[in-house]
């Protein structure tokens, strides 16, 4: 049967894949987003759609609708934009899952959280498993992010013990793929676009901090089955990202075969402060529960985010050109 869905962030670079796919298997979808970082241009395919509805909301303040199911996405999730308003994004992720949650509650509707892999910190376990309780520096600058999405995660589990709700938590890893923001300061999108542009691909530190990359379309179909999942009484957290790990290094030299270019590698910059040196999820819990795991190698992934990218970059100039 259709479900009416609520997506938080849904105009984001993983709020439009989950809005796309939704809409694909048949449900209603409303389509919030304040476009802090969002954009209509990432939800473009969706607007045509009779199913569609898209509202400019702040999940800071309450919404009241009608919904099955909520997925609350909604938060900045590169440091370069969670960093450029702290106290937004602390209250993004606590005041925005209090107001979902009580949505969720009034409306019975299933939630999903989008937690991610920062509440682990600067982790002293490897992988990461979904026990460990992380090593993270309340007092930095990354702390507006990893403590708002722990707190977030707090919230959830009490409304699941008090008020007896549906909850859904699942911990991100680095995800990539098309429609990320070309100037989010990630690795994945950074290297992209230096490479297309001919530019030295700039990197902090040595280059040996380990991350794993999942492509977008693998995560998606990781939080589909965490909500389809029953009994309900699997609520995570779960993690969903690539078990497998490399340094930073070696992926700005993949992105580098592929576009083809003669970029080369500097040592731009220190490390970050609290900046992980290792981050690897162990997802033994999801192939268990949700027979998941994901499919797309890196070099396909890759080659489609490129491609994206290379798209949007032409398109830009074309845009520079006639403005002049």
């Amino acid at each position: 049967m259709s479900k009416r869905i609520l997506v938080t962030g849904g105009a984001g670079f993983l709020g439009s894949h989950l809005c796309e796919r939704l809409l694909a298997d048949g449900n209603d979808v409303l389509c919030v987003d304040n476009y802090f970082t969002g954009s209509k241009q990432n939800i473009t395919a969706c607007l045509g759609n009779p199913r569609f509805e898209l509202m400019r909301h702040d999940v800071t303040f309450p919404l009241y609708v009608e919904v099955d199911e909520i997925y609350n996405l909604a938060c900045p999730a590169s440091p370069i934009h969670y960093q450029h308003d702290p106290v937004q994004t602390t209250k993004t992720s606590v005041h925005g899952a209090i107001n979902m949650l009580g949505l969720a509650k009034r409306t019975r509707a299933k939630i999903f959280q989008a937690s991610t892999s920062e509440v682990y910190g600067d982790p002293t376990v490897h992988p990461q498993v979904e026990s460990y309780r992380g090593n993270v520096n309340p007092l930095g600058p990354r702390a507006c992010y990893d403590e708002g999405k722990r707190c977030a995660e707090t919230l959830f589990f009490d409304y699941w013990r008090q008020h007896k709700l549906r909850i859904k938590v699942a911990r991100i890893f680095n995800t990539y793929g098309p429609r990320m923001h070309p100037n989010d300061g990630r690795v994945v999108s950074n290297f992209i676009v230096q490479a297309l542009k001919g530019e030295d691909i700039t990197i902090y530190g040595d280059g040996m901090q380990t991350r794993a990359f999942c492509y977008v379309d693998d995560l998606i179909a990781g939080w589909l089955r965490l909500m389809d999942h029953t009994p309900d009484d699997f609520t995570g957290p779960v993690n969903l990202g690539n078990p497998v790990e490399m340094p930073i290094r070696h992926l700005a030299e993949k992105v580098i075969q592929i576009v083809g270019g003669r970029s080369k590698i500097v040592q731009a910059r220190p490390l970050p402060v609290d900046d992980p040196l290792q981050r690897c999820p162990d997802i033994s819990l999801a192939r268990e529960k949700l027979k998941w795991e994901p499919k797309v190698p890196l070099d396909v992934g890759l080659a489609k985010t490129i491609e994206y990218f290379d798209g949007l970059l032409r398109s830009n100039s074309q845009v520079s050109r006639v403005g002049r």
